[in-house]
């Protein structure tokens, strides 16, 4: 989507280089006392009372337009807004506050999110945005994304202009931005790569109770770096529902505090089932349509534990739902998770008058995407997260119970008036018994091998130096470091190296930044260009054909080679197909998510070019290619080595002595007998399931790994046949390098003499 086609106000961009914001026409002058705040109030539009008739004498101080219609009609929606009557305590508290940092504490739903960023506009445009502009951080890319155009829109300013947003493949930004939202891995990125703390007057750290890594390490370097002593005078304000408030307070030191008042409605009907149902899915589906049937004004909101469900329940409720309006207009049907992209924008939308929207979503939406037209919740009461143990290297996915923080805040998206009704499919006391009070911080969840890799570019020789929220586990964080010294990214001295420095660069995982390096060396940049953004945006086929026929057009994209090379050539055919979304559908592969892989390999490519690293001709399919691509993928992924151990598909991990076997996606399973599987293979990614699967799996040859993985590595690994067959290989292969240098010598002795 174009940002002309999300952004639905004129504006002439002709004048915007004529008129400039005059500070005049903005916010209290920043000399006046903090004492005399109230009774100096902002001369802005909201505060002036004018009516929409005046709208000609009114002036945007940001980009010296008048005001349009729709500004004014929005505007009245912000006032009703609870944040609404915090408005001059917080602007008070952010002025004055003596450590710099704001805490916000208030309810989802209460205007947090798209009025505290305008407010700190205001405050910057009274100090000439001298000191930077204002950047608010969200722990989702879509919420970046959806915040942007909304208040791009309450502010009657232009989308990629004066307010932007930043987020992976996509900067909406320009040199006029005076706000801007971005995803918060992405500034932490920045702060990384750049002395100081960024070019930032106020930073809105949005959101922090969904516990991101990003905002927790953000948070932590912040607090090491003492605004007070810092030039600009800059500002931090760290929004959060109540239920963190008590443990920032003491995070921060007992920084200014602003406390979003309640709304004043009731509050929904809660309808608890008797038991939790054996299909989640079918019994959301059953809830939705009821309400259908009685008629329930409102729309309604589905929380379900993972995309797979997302989109079963959405093809569910479209076969039925049409059955119950054959006269009147059926309910709309809008799924709500990342994969969504940018027609995430849906779930705002106008809908015709007499329907209704139904959208289907899960975790992404228990703090993010407030909904006013909302009157009833369905809540399965479970999500799904992917849990790293840093002991075997192994990514979970895990159903678990959500926190009792995140079942208020669910609860709380039915609230209004009148009042709606949040139906919990489990029992009242499921959460009570098996519930956590807030959720898992991410950083005790996750590979911190990136985490630790960006602590080292900011010079931060020690873990322990970093404040956290909550401490990550020491063995997460010794693996994490055990891992980059592996790939070469530490030096003796536990720095990081020139090739730290240079993987650091990259927005991949370290392994895969390694391999992409490596290819530098193996000349097939080209091949492992592709390589990288569909190992990051479209990891290939996620459910089994739904036909013969796709089937066998499936078959066709398959490579030799293994899943790497295949996801290659689905690329390239993709790009031959020109981009065409049928033929996707044809072979169920994900359009947009090989939309969004093009958009990473030019990323990728224009990084390479910037920092200087060589590139190569495409060259894939010939042989030279073939063991050029292998050499880099070794070289990164020597970690990542599992070996057939009967002949039967059952390969042992190299790194541990856990069993896993090959995804149901994986090309040597589609293979027809008597195929046998391969006797070693590297793999990205192991996830523990019920039949713990390897995905994206290619062959490689056992002396290509003690060729290019460190000898320390080898001697490492725990006592196996495997390893025993390694180091036999490499002493194999010592003695014949031995041999062949003395022959090289006797053969230079001879030559000597013969002259």
């Amino acid at each position: 989507m174009e940002v002309s086609e999300i952004t639905s106000w004129p504006r002439v961009t002709e004048l915007k280089t004529q008129q400039q914001p005059d500070p005049s026409l903005g916010v209290y002058s920043r000399s006046c006392p903090a004492s005399t705040m109230t009774s100096q109030p902002l001369r802005l539009a909201e505060e002036s009372g004018q009516s929409p008739g005046a709208s000609e004498l009114a002036v945007n101080p940001f980009d010296g337009l008048p005001f349009s219609s729709r500004y004014y009609e929005l505007l009245e929606q912000r006032r009703a807004l609870p944040i609404w009557a915090a408005r001059f305590i917080f602007l008070e508290q952010l002025e004055s506050s003596p450590s710099g940092v704001v805490l916000v504490s208030g309810e989802p739903g209460s205007g947090k999110s798209t009025q505290i960023p305008q407010w700190c506009a205001e405050f910057a445009l009274a100090r000439g945005f001298q000191k930077g502009q204002v950047t608010v951080t969200q722990p989702y890319p879509l919420a970046a994304l959806s915040l942007a155009v909304r208040v791009a829109d309450e502010m009657d300013l232009t989308l990629g202009h004066e307010v932007g947003y930043s987020i992976p493949q996509e900067d909406c930004t320009g040199p006029d931005t005076l706000l801007r939202f971005c995803w918060d891995r992405l500034l932490l990125q920045e702060v990384a790569s750049t002395p100081g703390i960024g070019a930032w007057g106020v930073l809105v750290l949005d959101e922090a109770q969904e516990r991101s890594v990003a905002s927790d390490l953000l948070q932590g370097l912040l607090r090491d770096a003492k605004l007070g002593n810092l030039p600009g005078d800059p500002r931090v304000v760290v929004v959060t529902d109540a239920a963190l408030e008590p443990k920032l307070r003491a995070f921060w030191g007992n920084p200014a505090t602003v406390h979003v008042p309640r709304e004043p409605c009731g509050s929904p009907t809660l309808v608890y089932r008797d038991k939790v149902p054996a299909d989640r899915v079918v019994a959301a589906c059953q809830a939705v349509l009821e309400l259908c049937q009685e008629e329930a004004p409102g729309d309604v909101l589905v929380y379900l534990p993972s995309e797979e469900e997302i989109s079963l329940c959405c093809e569910s409720l479209s076969r039925e739902v049409g059955s119950l309006h054959p006269q009147g207009l059926p309910p709309r049907l809008v799924p709500l998770h990342p994969g969504c992209g940018q027609a995430v924008q849906a779930v705002y939308e106008d809908i015709d008058a007499g329907a209704r929207k139904v959208v289907v979503t899960h975790w992404l939406a228990d703090f993010s995407f407030s909904l006013p037209s909302v009157r009833h919740v369905i809540d399965s009461g479970l999500e799904l997260r992917s849990v790293y143990n840093p002991q075997i290297r192994a990514e979970s996915q895990v159903l678990r119970p959500i926190s009792k923080c995140q079942a208020e805040a669910r609860r709380l998206r039915a609230r209004g008036f009148p009042p709606g009704s949040c139906i919990c499919l489990y029992p009242e006391s499921f959460l009570e018994v098996e519930a956590p009070p807030m959720p898992q911080p991410r950083v005790c969840e996750e590979n911190l091998s990136p985490l630790v890799l960006l602590l080292k570019r900011r010079q931060i020789a020690e873990t322990g130096e970093c404040h956290f929220l909550d401490q990550p586990a020491p063995e997460a964080l010794m693996q994490a470091l055990e891992d980059l010294d592996y790939l070469a990214a530490l030096d003796d001295n536990g720095d990081l190296s020139d090739l730290g420095v240079i993987l650091s660069e990259f927005p991949l995982p370290p392994e895969l930044a390694k391999a992409l390096l490596a290819s530098c060396e193996f000349d097939c940049v080209d091949e492992m260009l592709t390589l990288a953004a569909m190992l990051t945006a479209a990891p290939g086929f996620t459910r089994p054909p739904l036909c013969a026929e796709e089937a066998a057009l499936r078959r066709a994209l398959e490579h030799t080679d293994g899943d790497h090379s295949s996801l290659i050539q689905v690329y390239e055919a993709f790009i031959q197909s020109g981009e065409d979304e049928a033929w996707c559908q044809a072979r169920g592969l994900n359009w947009a998510a090989l939309l969004q892989a093009r958009k990473v390999r030019g990323e990728l490519l224009e990084l390479m070019q910037r920092i200087e690293l060589p590139l190569s001709q495409p060259a894939f399919g010939s042989e030279q290619n073939r063991r050029d691509l292998q050499k880099a993928l070794v070289s990164g992924y020597f970690l990542k080595v599992a070996r057939d151990t009967d002949g039967t598909g059952n390969y042992l991990l190299l790194t541990h002595k856990h069993v896993a076997q090959l995804s149901p996606y994986c090309c040597y399973r589609s293979r027809r007998a008597p195929a046998r599987p391969p006797s070693w293979v590297l793999y990205h990614n192991f996830s523990i399931s019920k039949d713990n699967c390897l995905s994206i799996v290619s062959e490689i040859q056992p002396q290509m790994l003690v060729e290019l993985a460190p000898p320390y590595f080898l001697s490492n690994l725990p006592p196996s046949e495997s390893r025993d067959l390694l180091n036999q290989l490499r002493e194999e292969m010592t003695d014949s390098s031995a041999g062949s240098e003395s022959s090289s010598t006797q053969e230079l002795g001879d030559a000597c003499v013969l002259q």
